[in-house]
């Protein structure tokens, strides 16, 4: 039963460690991002197209009739 002490202990240890690693790492600023400001400007941006509503054309054409073939 011990053991699980000492491994649970090793282990929060172990968790601390990384923590204020990656604190650290962060106010370094190893995760800033360096590049993408640079090239923004050259991405497109997306064009957002409004809907217009088209009025209903209105048709002026006449039905064309058949003719009826003789039988």
């Amino acid at each position: 039963m011990s053991i699980i002490y000492m491994l649970l202990a090793i282990s929060v240890f172990v968790a601390l460690v990384f923590f204020v690693a990656f604190i650290f790492s962060v106010k370094k600023g190893q995760y800033d991002d360096t590049y993408t400001p640079s090239v923004r400007m050259l991405f497109e941006d997306e064009i957002i197209k409004e809907k217009t509503v088209l009025p209903a054309k209105k048709t002026t054409t006449k039905p064309i009739k058949l003719k009826e073939q003789p039988k």
